[in-house]
């Protein structure tokens, strides 16, 4: 149900007289604010919480400090800086984007709602929040911390991943934002998901719309929002081929720039089945073979059981001419995008 103009006026006035008082304001993307480090937050943003993203952000920002900088990586260097980090697809589209932004900008980020979404890895909140932010013109948002707050204040059932709840939340979250302090208010309402009305535990009793809040009232905090239908992930089984010579090096593998880690460097993958098959392929001759434990990687439509099995071979018989292959010194970590598992297994075997 729509609010009354003075309960949207109330709700924006409510919330920025909390985060003058307590909101954050030394984040490293709130000091010299510019599109640029706007857009590289709001992106690390979109799936990460902002006490995993800032180590990752103040090195991305010391390695890229600039638009022209990333534009002028390559992707397994932007990769690198992303490694541990996850969904990296977000990492390829920033570097896409900053190279189209150069071409079809001039080198300057745009800053309306169009010519952003336009832009490989920008949706519609995320352009919101650059626009917010940078402009501090009218712009919305509607990332997971605000439609939990709106769920709860709204008590708005439904999966908000639905269309037609989403299609309602972004109306009501439009009608809410007000036409003054845009930026402080975007910021706001992230701060207020983040820190007060959280998925667990959430500080009702702190909050400066438990005056009014519709889940409160009703004690149905808990409720809301609705969780995603439950479905149970199927399994998949891979072995990766850890292949190391006796001058200390490794073997990875360049995966194809799209589909499952697109364009980061892991082992070569096979079946059990198909082991001594690969190994031909790759042109290697083990002289010891074996397998180390398996253990299970989690992506958001399937499970991943991989079991590793670390090859010997010599290095003076390994002569691999097949694109995408490479070797590096398994005592240092190499400047490339990696894998969660494969950093995981690196740390191992070292």
């Amino acid at each position: 149900m729509r609010k009354s103009p003075q309960i949207e006026s109330s709700f924006a006035t409510r919330l920025l007289i909390w985060f003058d008082q307590h909101g954050r304001k030394e984040l490293p993307w709130q000091t010299n604010i510019n599109p640029y480090r706007v857009w590289v937050s709001e992106v690390m943003l979109q799936q990460t919480q902002v006490k995993t993203a800032i180590p990752y952000y103040e090195r991305f920002l010391n390695t890229f400090p600039t638009l022209e900088a990333l534009a002028a990586a390559n992707e397994d260097q932007v990769l690198h800086r992303w490694t541990g980090l996850g969904y990296y697809a977000r990492g390829r589209n920033l570097l896409k984007a900053a190279k189209q932004i150069m071409i079809r900008h001039e080198g300057k980020v745009p800053l309306t709602i169009n010519e952003l979404c336009n832009l490989p890895g920008i949706g519609r909140s995320t352009a919101g929040a650059i626009v917010a932010i940078c402009t501090n013109q009218y712009a919305v948002i509607l990332d997971g911390n605000v439609k939990r707050i709106l769920t709860r204040y709204l008590a708005i059932g439904g999966w908000p991943g639905n269309s037609g709840i989403m299609n309602i939340l972004w109306k009501e979250a439009e009608a809410l934002t007000p036409r003054n302090r845009v930026a402080d208010y975007t910021q706001a309402i992230m701060d207020l998901g983040a820190t007060l009305c959280r998925r667990t535990k959430p500080k009702c009793h702190v909050c400066p719309l438990n005056t009014d809040c519709q889940a409160l009232l009703s004690d149905t905090i808990d409720l809301y929002p609705e969780k995603k239908p439950k479905k149970k992930l199927p399994v998949r089984e891979t072995c990766f081929l850890v292949i190391t010579d006796n001058n200390g090096q490794i073997m990875l593998e360049k995966r194809p720039p799209s589909g499952l880690w697109g364009g980061l460097w892991s082992f070569p993958e096979t079946t059990w089945q198909n082991i001594e098959l690969s190994l031909r392929v790759l042109s290697v001759k083990p002289l010891s073979t074996r397998a180390l434990k398996s253990f299970r990687h989690t992506f958001s439509h399937f499970h991943l059981e991989i079991t590793p099995i670390h090859i010997q071979t010599q290095a003076n018989k390994v002569n691999v001419k097949i694109p995408n292959i490479n070797w590096y010194r398994l005592e240092d970590t190499p400047a490339i995008g990696l894998t969660r598992p494969v950093t995981r297994i690196l740390e191992n075997l070292r």
